[in-house]
């Protein structure tokens, strides 16, 4: 069934079938050990790739096990190992911020509430999404680049914003499947559906995506023969 033939909910459908059946339970590729060191891990990932942050973060923990030890620190110590990461200086900030609230405020116990995880420093809705679907398995959707363009391009959502694009995504998947489907997209956006170059022709999605079907294959129509046998 192509997508000019398919209603939403079938479209959702064969997203939610598709990779229940070839990825059942995605996990993030942040590596960390404990519910403290995600959300630092996640606050160092922002516009930065997950490969850095897991390059950084083994002296960083090392040094800093737990908010304790880093609330205890200053900028500049916590900046000397982050140096490496996208806008150490800030991120330094956020992190000395976040590790002193969480110390004071919440016990050193990351909160399992998104409202809660965003009165943190350097902790937005897409960081607090991330921490409550991955460390207490809640149905959340964080919104990130990799998932707001996968959405659109696949006809999921035509939202122009990351929180309309979340809402909507939130209604139409399968409650017990949001926390995964949250990785499902990113993966899929940074190995498949990529921003420049995506690899359409290799997507096991390309029958129900709107891209595929109203982009590249009119590219292919209006190649000749031996050019849509090189594309």
């Amino acid at each position: 069934m192509y997508f000019w033939y398919m209603k939403k909910k079938e479209r959702y459908e064969a997203f939610v079938s598709y990779f229940s059946k070839h990825e059942p339970e995605p996990v993030t590729e942040l590596n960390y050990s404990n519910p403290f060191e995600l959300l630092v891990a996640v606050i160092l990932s922002a516009q930065c790739t997950d490969k850095r942050v897991n390059l950084v973060c083994p002296p960083l923990f090392l040094r800093f096990p737990e908010a304790e030890s880093m609330a205890a620190s200053s900028v500049e110590e916590i900046f000397s190992f982050i140096r490496s990461i996208s806008y150490p200086n800030n991120k330094a900030k956020h992190l000395l911020g976040m590790a002193k609230m969480l110390t004071s405020q919440f016990n050193s116990i990351v909160p399992s509430d998104v409202n809660e995880l965003q009165k943190l420093p350097g902790v937005g809705r897409k960081t607090a999404n991330v921490i409550v679907s991955v460390i207490y398995e809640q149905p959340a959707m964080a919104v990130d680049t990799h998932v707001f363009r996968v959405a659109n391009r696949l006809g999921l959502t035509k939202s122009k914003t990351p929180l309309a694009t979340e809402l909507e995504l939130v209604k139409n998947i399968p409650v017990e499947k949001i926390r995964f489907a949250h990785h499902w997209l990113i993966l899929h956006g940074r190995y498949v559906c990529t921003a420049r170059s995506p690899k359409c022709t290799e997507c096991g999605l390309k029958e129900c995506c709107q891209y595929y079907n109203t982009v590249v294959l009119k590219k292919l129509s209006a190649k000749t023969p031996v050019e849509a046998v090189k594309f």
